[in-house]
């Protein structure tokens, strides 16, 4: 019998591929399985993407997921370290952004932003890429 390996911890996953231009352009072009990012600041995130939706003591609505989608796949890339760490809070601005272009109250754009900040740069650590299971 053959194992299967897998990763926990996700809720939604991309249904169509999703393509945005973003403020981050880096200096080659990026391309993983799932996600990728051109010198020229498009991100493409393939159809199949799998991401966990707004983190924290949050209620996922239409007007998060967009940016909780671009901003997971920022962090993987850093992850991943195919995208500096130091752009963080680029990518956080990013959701932000994307948060108010869809409607989200400005107030609450802005405390997720200040939370993201503050307590998410674990997210965008290599060491806390999600652990591969084995099974049977």
């Amino acid at each position: 019998m053959n194992a299967i390996r897998y990763r926990k911890g996700y809720k939604y996953q991309l249904s169509e591929t999703y393509s945005l231009r973003i403020g981050i352009e880096p200096p080659q072009n990026i391309h993983t399985e799932f996600i990728s990012l051109t010198k020229l600041g498009l991100l493409t995130i393939q159809m199949g993407y799998a991401w966990d939706g707004p983190s924290g003591c949050t209620v996922d609505t239409r007007s998060s997921m967009r940016g909780a989608l671009v901003h997971d796949a920022l962090y993987q890339l850093m992850r991943r370290e195919k995208l500096d760490r130091r752009l963080r809070e680029v990518a956080d601005e990013i959701a932000h952004s994307i948060w108010i272009q869809d409607g989200m109250y400005r107030w609450r754009a802005w405390l997720w932003k200040r939370a993201l900040n503050k307590f998410a740069g674990f997210a965008a650590d290599p060491r806390n890429d999600p652990m591969i299971y084995n099974a049977p």
